[in-house]
């Protein structure tokens, strides 16, 4: 298992101290970064298709419907 280290403000280590006594904080952190890494994700895979439909619409300004709605659902659950 990997260690990480790094400094957080004074009044957020005891306000997260406070919240967490009592509980497994390497557990704790391991879930919130976890959560951190799957949001920077989802704002990635955002980001990409975005880019995929501002391309379509410099392509095939006005016919590319279609090629809209597919690039849209592309990916989607």
């Amino acid at each position: 298992m990997g260690t990480m280290n790094f400094s957080v403000p004074d009044d957020v280590k005891a306000a997260f101290n406070r919240a967490y006594a009592g509980a497994n904080k390497s557990a704790v952190l391991t879930r919130l970064v976890r959560e951190a890494v799957e949001e920077r994700e989802r704002l990635m895979r955002r980001r990409r298709a975005i880019d995929r439909l501002l391309r379509l619409r410099r392509i095939a300004p006005g016919s590319g419907a279609r090629a809209l709605r597919a690039e849209r659902i592309k990916g989607r659950p």
